[in-house]
């Protein structure tokens, strides 16, 4: 499976530098001492790619080895279409109010397709005031959760329920929510899914050296 690239790419760190606290998760975690970034694993083929990736910045105690083990087995794709990984910038532990962001901000063009980055099953589809549109879905067997966030509107026909092939659109890139207006870019956060009712609010993992493949064109 080859990368398809777009010129979003060149656009993508100058957008990272205009993001701000207004940008916020309310699943954000007090940080603690990180090792320093390892470079994005892999190739461009698809597949696994080597030893399972070094976790980068706060771990919640909660997360162990072997998530982090099934986490890499997922081969988890960019959400972005035409977003490659070396294009990613970690923002993961950037501040957000007494916490840290939790999540990676991927700027990209308003409208630009945001896709699965796994197989999973739509779990819960809402508007808000912080998160906008958002999504949140979780893999098949009901390990980690996936939450994308600052839509501009979700795929037509997109249900709570539906199961979703990795790689298939399942919305577009905005600024709903608490994003700058003129700062387009997807929230995306991966959390273990929690025991209990709010099965949505579990312990966040950087998703940032867990990539295995770029998004295709869909």
């Amino acid at each position: 499976m080859s990368a398809w690239r777009s010129p979003v790419r060149s656009a993508a760190t100058a957008a990272l530098l205009s993001l701000s606290a207004a940008c916020s998760s309310s699943r954000a975690i007090r940080p603690v001492v990180e090792p320093a970034p390892p470079a994005l694993p892999g190739s461009d083929a698809a597949g696994p790619i080597g030893a399972t990736p070094t976790h980068i910045g706060p771990l919640d105690a909660r997360v162990g080895a072997d998530d982090l083990d099934a986490l890499w087995a997922r081969q988890l794709m960019v959400p972005v279409e035409g977003i490659s990984r070396g294009a990613l910038r970690d923002n993961f532990t950037a501040k957000r109010g007494v916490g840290i962001h939790a999540a990676l901000d991927i700027p990209a063009p308003r409208y630009t397709a945001v896709v699965a980055a796994d197989d999973c099953i739509i779990g819960r589809l809402f508007s808000g005031p912080v998160g906008g549109i958002v999504i949140y879905a979780y893999d098949p067997g009901q390990r980690f959760v996936y939450y994308y966030a600052h839509l501009l509107r979700y795929r037509k026909g997109l249900a709570v329920g539906d199961r979703v092939a990795k790689g298939s659109v399942i919305g577009y890139v905005g600024t709903t929510g608490n994003a700058p207006r003129d700062t387009p870019h997807l929230h995306f956060q991966v959390m273990k899914r929690a025991v209990g009712r709010a099965w949505w609010d579990g312990p966040a993992i950087n998703p940032y050296s867990f990539f295995a493949l770029d998004a295709q064109r869909p």
